[in-house]
This record gives C-alpha cells, structure tokens and sequence, in this order.
C-alpha cells in the first residue's frame, strides 16, 4: 500500500520535470556563433541564396516607436570551398530587425582572392554588440536561417533547382576561433585594397 502511496507521487515529480525541460527549450538560449555553407553560388541560371539574421529583442529597451535601440551586428565571415579566408563585415540589426543578405550580390561579390572559386563554400557569423567585424565581441540575441540552391542534375548550366531553407547551424566559438576570425578579417580588409569585404543590405530590406 505505501508503494501505490507513492505512485501519483513519483508521475507529479516526472510531470514537472518533464514541464520544467519543455519550458526551458521554449525560452531559447544564449548562442552567439552560427555556421551554413552556400552552394551553386554565381552560376549560370541558378536563382540567388540569402541569408536572414534577426535581432530577437533581448537587447531593447523602452523606446517610442522608431527609436532604434538594442542594437546587434551579424559579423560574417565567409570562406571559400578551399577553406581560404575571403571576406567579413559586421552589418546591423537593431532590436526586433530583419537583416536579408545576398549570397551572390554581396557575401561573396568582393572575394579578397579575384580568382578564387566563389560557388560554394561556409559562411559563419558571430552575434556581436561590436560593430567592427576584427574585433567582435560575442554577445547573444541573433537567430538566422539561409537558403540553399542544389542542382538536380549533373550539368549545374542546364538543372532545374531546388531551393530550400535551414537554421543556421549553432556552433562552438573558442577563443581560438574568436581570434583566429577576427585576426583574418583584417588581414583581408587590410591587404585586399578595397576586397575582402561583404557590404550590408539596408535594415528590412529583402530580396
């Protein structure tokens, strides 16, 4: 008898946890480094990648309507299918904003090597409170999604495409990594004389 006393004692204690697990889930958490790749990028007939950023609002604070605040930067840092280091910038997403970047037309429009490969390669990005993408400063709040361009046959030139979207991977950021970003966006900013870099889209402007 005192084992069945027991019973609807131990299913309450399951409940909540169980309760206590989906709720954690559901109030997100503190990522601040997101990886994707892009594919078929700059090829003949094939329609444009993008990738999405938004600025969940943690940051925003008591503004009238309009007021820009809880401000974040998506710090790119895309990198060529040889894993060469090819270009950054930091774009801004103030609180509640929607950042649309172009695959073709600006991540990968300005390659610091001219005549490296630009159809397929990694992007990663960093949720930053930092505006300088050689120094990013981590900071959570962003959440982004990319499309992905695949060929359906084996000449890319003549293929009907699929499109599709996925979350950008959240991913570990070392302090190694950290650097090792920041350092090589300024090596490109610096040595490509006027390449190495992504220019932004306006804030809410979609393709």
């Amino acid at each position: 008898m005192k084992r069945l006393g027991l019973l609807p004692y131990l299913i309450l204690a399951i409940t909540l946890m169980l309760g206590g697990n989906a709720f954690a889930q559901s109030v997100g958490d503190n990522s601040v480094y997101f990886v994707t790749y892009y594919s078929n990028a700059n090829t003949a007939g094939a329609p444009d990648a993008v990738v999405r950023l938004i600025n969940d609002g943690d940051l925003a604070t008591t503004a009238y309507e309009g007021v820009e605040n809880g401000t974040l930067w998506a710090a790119f840092y895309v990198l060529a299918d040889s894993s060469d280091f090819e270009a950054c910038c930091a774009c801004q997403i103030t609180s509640d904003g929607v950042l649309s970047e172009s695959v073709n037309k600006q991540l990968t429009a300005y390659f610091f090597s001219a005549r490296v490969e630009t159809s397929r390669g990694v992007i990663k990005v960093i949720s930053s409170s930092s505006s300088d993408p050689t120094n990013p400063v981590p900071y959570p709040g962003l959440r982004g999604w990319a499309t992905h361009i695949e060929a359906t046959t084996n000449i890319p030139e003549k293929s009907p495409w699929f499109v599709t979207e996925t979350t950008l991977a959240d991913s570990n950021l070392s302090s190694t990594e950290l650097s090792n970003l920041g350092t090589l966006c300024s090596y490109a900013l610096t040595l490509g004389s006027g390449w190495g870099f992504c220019p932004c889209t306006v804030e809410d402007y979609d393709f």
